[in-house]
């Protein structure tokens, strides 16, 4: 095990036990986030040039599995607050300086969906806009967020000009009347405001050059980290904390048939139905976390080697994703189904894994439709263009 998973699974009673108050909180307590910060686990992809680990991105979903086992939102931010450094590498040098150079603990929030818009001004932008979705904010001091280049009248400019834009603490606001949801609430993904920010350049990237690496190799990085298929990085922390929530669901749910009655009178482990459910849905599991991490492990080693990871299996690599987290889901409702209703009250463990899981598997990350469509047709000889051929 990695160091940070050592440390967070020596503190596993305390993000479990959290689990309730995280919810009642709409945000994961101050000592599940100090476990976070004490473990390690969001300088796994951080740079060495600021404190970072440079980790091989197995170990990062590895961790962020084993903490969503313990408690959805704990692991949902680990997986989702955790990917940001990465990015941050391929940005300015002085910007990663402002975030990092005095404390390399400091946190990003997103999202990355360009609900704002920066209008031209001299020596960078003015940015406006509301965003959803901002996992972990309240324990966050910056911002890493989508936003369109606008014209002098805000308005985005056509053909579109999408940008990653940094915006630190007092340049925006949280909006906490804003998060009241069925499933992950404890990750208090508040929206966020921004009104007549100033944004230096160098707090921008242009967001089509970091999907495509090309910021990566302009930023001279050979490590083979921050080479690796954007496509392939940012949704594994998302992912990885579905299945890590799934495998938490699973072994909640054996502990406890162990010594359940059925209304019959007969003992659940003598049921061949029940005992059928558990193996097939923890076999479902086992294989979805497998299939993720082939996939980032076999991408891993060929741009390791200094081969280009093409668009057919980057195509492919994503629809592996995709049905890696909604298998994973699908074999939480078969043991949920068999849990018996004891598992709906509140108390129980299980229903909040099982309403996390279905939470995350919603993400825009797990749409299966467009990369379904792109990965057959590309095997099938053809050439996806323009919407089909994003998010690969």
């Amino acid at each position: 095990m990695t160091k940070a998973l050592d440390y967070i699974m020596e503190r596993a009673d305390e993000i479990r036990g959290n689990s309730a108050e995280n919810e009642k909180l709409m945000r994961v307590a101050d000592s599940s986030a100090d476990v976070l910060r004490k473990s390690g686990i969001m300088r796994l992809l951080q740079p060495k040039t600021h404190g970072g680990d440079e980790a091989h991105p197995r170990e990062f979903a590895e961790t962020v599995m084993a903490t969503a086992s313990l408690d959805g939102a704990t692991g949902w931010l680990g997986g989702i607050v955790g990917v940001h450094p990465w990015e941050l590498a391929v940005a300015d040098p002085k910007v990663q300086e402002e975030i990092w150079g005095e404390d390399p603990d400091v946190w990003m929030a997103s999202p990355y969906a360009p609900m704002g818009v920066a209008v031209p001004t001299d020596g960078g932008f003015i940015l406006n806009g509301r965003w959803s979705f901002s996992s972990g904010t309240d324990h966050c001091r910056w911002l890493f967020i989508g936003a369109m280049v606008g014209d002098k009248d805000g308005k985005p400019l056509m053909p579109p000009q999408m940008m990653h834009v940094l915006v630190p603490w007092g340049d925006y606001e949280i909006d906490h009347e804003s998060w009241d949801v069925v499933g992950l609430r404890g990750t208090g993904s508040k929206d966020v405001v921004v009104k007549n920010a100033f944004i230096p350049t160098h707090r921008t990237l242009d967001a089509p050059k970091v999907m495509s690496g090309e910021a990566a190799k302009e930023m001279g990085l050979t490590q083979t980290l921050y080479n690796m298929p954007y496509w392939n990085v940012f949704p594994l922390g998302i992912t990885a904390a579905v299945i890590g929530i799934a495998e938490g669901a699973m072994h909640a749910h054996v502990e406890a048939q162990k010594n359940r009655v059925a209304i019959t009178g007969q003992p659940i482990k003598e049921d061949p139905y029940v005992l059928y459910a558990i193996s097939e849905a923890a076999a479902e599991i086992q294989a979805s976390r497998s299939a993720l991490i082939e996939t980032t492990c076999r991408f891993y080693d060929k741009v390791d080697a200094g081969k280009e990871v093409t668009f057919e299996e980057r195509a492919i690599g994503r629809r592996t994703q995709i049905r890696a987290a909604h298998r994973a889901v699908r074999a939480v409702d078969e043991i949920m189904d068999r849990s018996g209703g004891g598992a709906l009250h509140l108390r129980h463990p299980l229903q909040r894994f099982w309403r996390d899981a279905h939470a995350g598997v919603v993400h825009a990350v797990h749409v299966p439709g467009q990369i379904y469509h792109a990965s057959a047709f590309t095997q099938l000889g053809g050439e996806p263009q323009g919407r089909m051929a994003s998010q690969i």
